[in-house]
């Protein structure tokens, strides 16, 4: 098994609904090209890898049918060069940068040079493509920026937006887009790619699935930070409140450090609050136990400070401890 999980601007294959990639490939023969399209949909069902695909396609790579509708061969020229993010037609913007750490958001420095770059005739391809991946880590003001090329459409250019959570944009933006809704595959199909892509057994397969809320690009990543021995830790915590285990935690504290403890540190706090959403169902049905309204307060809690620590830098260890005192005291 692989130590990282596949960019999209690598993966050829694709799995999920064909109806994305039949209207895009209809406007295009159509020539009723849309200049933007908002891809939108839970996290981990291939709108990246679909962007990549239409990008491929668009910058003309040549078509590969066996590959689906927007099926590109890897070894095709446009195909080595968007790899090397080398293609001078396509620009990205992504809140990854080449050490594949995450910045807090996508600078609005860089929505700013979208105009620059749709105003230069394609070098050396039909088209001039755009991907921003994703257009919610834009900040307000890299929003204003991109909704500036949108109310002016570039000629041969096309914009493709990756979306999570589309409602969290600017209603103007989303009125200039038009939208492809992208849905979690078949089970049966994500189970056979999961386990085929992660190594792991179809039992594994159905809890990471069942993390991800069927997502299969998203239950990727949770099997490379070994999610559900996280998500057995923080299962544990919440049965066993108000005691803990302090070398548990200790060494749980210990696997946050560095840029590589950040997705895992994430990953813990998502689980605790789903393991507090259990525990308050049950205590709900069972008609005893800790009021839902002081439930419904720590889960808060724990979806919140997450985002605080990387906001003002927190220590992870300290984060760690302060959610653990109010589950105690909640308890």
């Amino acid at each position: 098994m692989s130590e990282e999980t596949p960019h999209p601007r690598t993966v050829f294959d694709y799995l999920g609904d064909g109806a994305p990639e039949r209207a895009f490939v209809d406007a295009m023969g159509r020539g009723r090209l849309h200049h933007a399209w908002l891809l939108t949909g839970p996290e981990g069902v291939g709108k990246a890898t679909f962007a990549y695909r239409a990008a491929r396609r668009l910058l003309g790579a040549v078509a590969r049918p066996d590959e689906g509708l927007l099926g590109a061969a890897a070894a095709d020229p446009v195909s080595r060069q968007i790899i090397a993010r080398a293609h001078p037609d396509l620009l990205v913007l992504q809140r990854e940068v080449e050490d594949g750490k995450p910045r807090r958001d996508i600078p609005v420095a860089e929505a700013r040079a979208l105009p620059e770059f749709f105003a230069k005739s394609p070098a050396s391809a039909p088209y001039r493509v755009a991907i921003v991946d994703a257009a919610d880590d834009l900040n307000s003001f890299g929003e204003n920026a991109l909704l500036k090329i949108l109310e002016e459409p570039p000629v041969r250019g096309v914009i493709l937006l990756v979306s999570h959570a589309p409602a969290s944009l600017l209603a103007t933006v989303r009125s200039r887009c038009r939208a492809l809704r992208f849905a979690p595959p078949e089970t049966d199909a994500a189970r056979v790619w999961l386990t085929t892509r992660a190594g792991v057994g179809q039992s594994d397969a159905d809890q990471l699935l069942a993390m991800a809320r069927g997502a299969p690009g998203k239950a990727l990543k949770l099997a490379k930070v070994a999610a559900l021995e996280v998500d057995a830790v923080a299962r544990a915590v919440i049965a066993g409140l108000p005691k803990t285990d302090e070398a548990a935690l200790l060494a749980l504290a210990d696997s946050f450090r560095g840029s590589a403890g950040i997705a895992r540190f994430q990953l813990f706090f998502d689980c605790l609050a789903e393991h507090v959403h259990i525990r308050a169902t049950a205590d709900v049905a069972a008609g005893a136990g800790t009021p839902p309204a002081r439930w419904a307060e720590v889960w808060s809690d724990l979806v919140d400070l997450p985002r605080q620590a990387e906001a003002i830098n927190l220590d992870r260890a300290d984060v760690l401890y302060t959610a653990i005192s109010r589950l105690k005291a909640v308890a």
